[in-house]
């Protein structure tokens, strides 16, 4: 394809206009689609599919920007690249959503019934369901929308009851009574997993239960929830507790209900912990639940399912749980029975959804049995087939499998894969691949299970049901196991455990070869973004204002894997800033390339010193951030190319290259110097695309270029012939030596139009020749005329600043170079005017009314302030003593 090139871009960087423009040319050029393509090497990622309820908040924007500069590095490196998107029907969070639409319209979803519920739901997905992937596409995102899915689409959904029913017939699908996480508001069993415990303080009730025929004696029992006390069938204590041995058999009387429990020895019970006997509540407290079991004692469910009391719990019947304590404890303390209450702090359980307290229950429901899947699922990693980076999360992923309970599948709500189960009078369960209307064994009419499945068992399939499992699709052979999924620490239970056993059990392969771990974002003060706090920052807000790369740019500067970060505003300016810095540069070496010819290369002789060195700065860059990349450090590959841009090729480079573009008579020395701006700003921008993908397409598009688009283009390679660690080793001291010139000259207040003589000690004859060689870079940049060059046993001058850097002493004379009696008379009025700032800060800080009234920030300040000129001061000081004495 021909070169093109358009030679200009606007003054001023207008991210808005810019990402607009070229999104939407690369989604109307399909440059985000992968076909299969079986000569390429595949690259795969399924993304972290949002919920359908979502909105863009800084989670997303940092999880989708890691992904992003991942697929963006591959496909510039010329694989077959593939960035699976999709969004999560999310089944409690969205039926709250719809029920909260319903509630304002006076209606409940019992009043439409579940199917009109469920077209009000689809509704609502249609309406709002694709919120979030446009706002994922403002950042940037380069999903293949072509393929997007949802994890209720009619294959996700043929993959998930293909799964059910196979694991069903396989005997790792099951029902039965067994204790479970109740939410009380959203009416439904979660499982472990979607229940957040949190410290808070509540009470310790110990009361008294009177052993059976033996008069005045009581063994007593502590609990944080008496309520419960209603639905005990036993007190355990351990068998060799001396205390109750002779209890062991006995019965104990339940208080209020009269209820006889035994008394059963058990060696979960601590005889250390409390009194050493614990009241056992199978039915709404899951290791009771299994001490139960093994005591064969009844269930008694004593808490209904919207949080109220049992109609056999005598004159409680009907309370609410919590207004069943105050009335039972007041009871228990009027009757006799209430020991104490301790204050005590202890760990409730919220919904993860709705935050109401859960409710440990026994229902009938839905179990997936975990070892059989979790042993392999440990082996995949502890092998190393699949990787967690970084390596610390494997220990925290097998931990937890380690100890995996059952899966507790179903959810008592209508938006969800329905369970594809169904009931017949004559007592048959039947479980189907496809629906039913009559009974298989009597012939009698059926109804479908009301549950549906938790969100996260379509989610477990989605590496693979996105690709078109169960059929054997060509995208399936070519894309999984996927490469590396990009996830955050807090839903490695949830998500990524899951979809391993399940990738292992459907597949018979693992589902991704990695695993990056990113934290979350903090706010500025190291806390968690939340709705409470007031602290979230809309990363939309951020985009309108700054733009996407700017966004992008600040959330990856300083990441490293693993590890929270916090979000400053004053990064965000840095980062626009930096995207500033590169669109004025950019459009300095396009304003320069006049007459440039793309397709000439210099000879290697034609190149300068300074060309030299940054092509070997160039190469080593190159090299530094490919590696990073490949090793997931994407924080610290964005530092390379940050440093790389602006402190050697905007600050010295192009600075050094000036004198060559505006000299036109010397046309082979100018046309040197624009290739070698051309080259290294091309390639940098190929560089820089995966964290800044728009305004590099921009710039690029303006560059001499060949190809549609910057996306299409070829990473740089790392090329040998280009490295010089001579010219990197000589360039370090002339930067070094201009950069002590100019601070001399800075502390003197020298004016910038000024010249001033410098004189150079060098020390070694090879680096003489070498600075001699190159003297004209130290005269340009350090505004240096004349520069002279002594030998090691020159006598060096008097009055002088001095500075050394390797291999050479500086001096910088004084005489003729500033008015000594002017420069003392300024910097005494400087001095006088902090020695009164500094009399005014300490009055102020010796003010008892002030400090006692003002807010300690305000202090702070002050005091800051007061050390700062303090220092001046000594600085000022320090100065005038050494004008005294020239």
């Amino acid at each position: 394809m021909e070169e093109k090139q358009t030679n200009t871009i606007s003054t001023v960087y207008d991210p808005q206009a810019v990402e607009a423009k070229w999104y939407k040319f690369w989604e109307e050029n399909h440059l985000f689609h992968a076909e299969v393509n079986k000569d390429q090497t595949p690259f795969s990622i399924v993304i972290p599919p949002p919920n359908v309820t979502g909105q863009l908040h800084m989670g997303h924007a940092l999880d989708n920007t890691l992904q992003d500069i991942l697929i963006r590095f591959k496909r510039l490196q010329g694989y077959n690249t593939l960035w699976m998107p999709g969004t999560d029907h999310a089944g409690i969070a969205t039926q709250i959503k719809v029920e909260e639409v319903l509630a304002q319209e006076g209606k409940t979803r019992y009043d439409l019934g579940r199917e009109l519920f469920i077209d009000r739901v689809w509704e609502w997905k249609a309406q709002y369901g694709s919120r979030i992937i446009n706002q994922l596409k403002r950042l940037g995102a380069s999903c293949d929308w072509e393929r997007e899915r949802f994890t209720m689409d009619e294959g996700c959904s043929n993959a998930v009851r293909e799964v059910f029913v196979t694991l069903y017939e396989q005997g790792l699908i099951y029902q039965g009574n067994r204790i479970t996480n109740w939410c009380p508001r959203c009416n439904t069993a979660l499982s472990d997993i979607e229940v957040e415990h949190e410290e808070k303080p509540g009470n310790l009730y110990h009361v008294r239960y009177p052993v059976e025929g033996i008069d005045g004696e009581y063994v007593t029992v502590a609990t944080t929830r008496p309520e419960t006390i209603l639905g005990d069938s036993g007190v355990a204590v351990h068998p060799e507790d001396a205390r109750y041995k002779h209890l062991i058999g006995k019965y104990l009387i339940l208080p209020m209900l009269g209820r006889r429990l035994p008394i059963v020895a058990d060696d979960y019970v601590d005889p250390a912990f409390g009194t050493g006997a614990v009241k056992v509540t199978p039915a709404h407290d899951p290791n009771d639940f299994d001490m139960g079991l093994r005591h064969r004692l009844p269930e008694i469910v004593v808490i209904n399912p919207d949080g109220t009391m049992a109609a056999d719990t005598g004159k409680y019947a009907g309370m609410d749980r919590y207004e069943c304590r105050k009335a039972l404890v007041k009871d228990l303390k009027d009757q006799g029975y209430l020991v104490k209450i301790d204050e005590h702090n202890h760990a409730v359980g919220h919904c993860q959804r709705c935050s109401t307290v859960v409710e440990p229950l026994v229902s009938k429901q839905w179990f997936v049995k975990m070892e059989p899947l979790a042993k392999p699922g440990i082996e995949a990693v502890t092998s190393g087939r699949t990787q967690f980076v970084p390596e610390r999360f494997t220990k925290i992923y097998t931990n937890w499998l380690d100890n995996i309970r059952d899966w507790c599948i179903s959810r008592q709500i209508w938006w969800g894969h329905r369970i594809p189960a169904w009931y017949c009078p004559c007592g048959e369960v039947t479980v189907s691949r496809v629906d039913i209307t009559a009974c298989p064994k009597c012939g009698g009419r059926v109804e479908q299970d009301p549950d549906v499945l938790d969100t996260w068992f379509s989610s477990a399939l989605w590496p693979f049901s996105t690709m078109g499992w169960p059929k054997d699709t060509a995208e399936l052979k070519q894309f999984y196991p996927t490469s590396v999924l990009v996830t955050g620490y807090d839903i490695i239970f949830f998500w990524v455990a899951r979809m391993i056993m399940m990738g292992l059990k459907f597949q018979e392969d693992i589902p991704f070869d990695h695993v990056f771990i990113h934290g979350l974002v903090r706010d500025s003060q190291g806390r968690k973004m939340s709705k409470s706090l007031g602290n979230g920052i809309d990363p939309l807000e951020v985009i309108e204002k700054y733009g996407a790369d700017t966004l992008r740019f600040m959330l990856i500067t300083g990441n490293t894997p693993g590890n929270d970060m916090r979000f400053y505003w004053e990064r965000v300016e840095s980062s626009r800033n930096f995207a500033n810095k590169i669109w004025n540069a950019s459009r300095f070496v396009l304003m320069n390339l006049e007459g440039f010819d793309p397709e000439h290369t210099p000879e290697s002789q034609a190149y300068t010193m300074a060309d030299r060195w940054i092509l070997s700065r160039y190469n080593t860059t190159v090299a530094d951030v490919t590696r990073n990349l490949e090793r997931f450090e994407l924080g610290e590959a964005a530092r390379m190319v940050y440093e790389f841009i602006w402190d050697e090729f905007c600050d010295w480079y192009i600075e050094l290259a000036k004198g060559r573009l505006y000299n036109k008579a010397d046309e082979e020395s100018r046309n040197v110097a624009q290739y070698v701006l051309h080259y290294v700003l091309n390639n940098t921008l190929k560089l820089l695309h995966p964290f800044m993908p728009f305004i590099t397409e921009d710039i690029w598009q303006s560059l001499p270029h060949k190809g549609i688009s910057i996306m299409t283009a070829v990473w740089p390679l790392a090329n040998s012939k280009l490295e010089s660690a001579q010219d990197e080793q000589l360039m370090s001291v002339i930067m070094e030596t201009i950069k002590s010139v100019r601070n001399m000259r800075a502390e003197v207040n020298v004016h910038p139009g000024k010249k001033s003589e410098v004189i150079l000690k060098i020390t070694s004859a090879e680096l003489k020749d070498q600075i001699e060689a190159n003297i004209g870079y130290i005269k340009t940049l350090a505004a240096a005329e004349p520069v002279k060059i002594l030998t090691t046993d020159g006598i060096t001058p008097e009055n002088a600043m001095t500075a050394v850097v390797s291999g050479i002493e500086i001096y910088l004379p004084l005489k003729g170079l500033i008015d000594i009696e002017k420069e003392t008379a300024r910097l005494n009025k400087e001095l006088d005017g902090l020695d009164k700032e500094v009399s005014r800060i300490a009055g102020k800080l010796n003010n008892p009314g002030f400090t006692a009234k003002a807010p300690v920030e305000v202090i702070e300040k002050e005091k800051a302030k007061q050390t700062e000129y303090l220092e001046k001061q000594t600085a000022i000081r320090d100065r005038l003593e050494y004008l005294a004495r020239l």
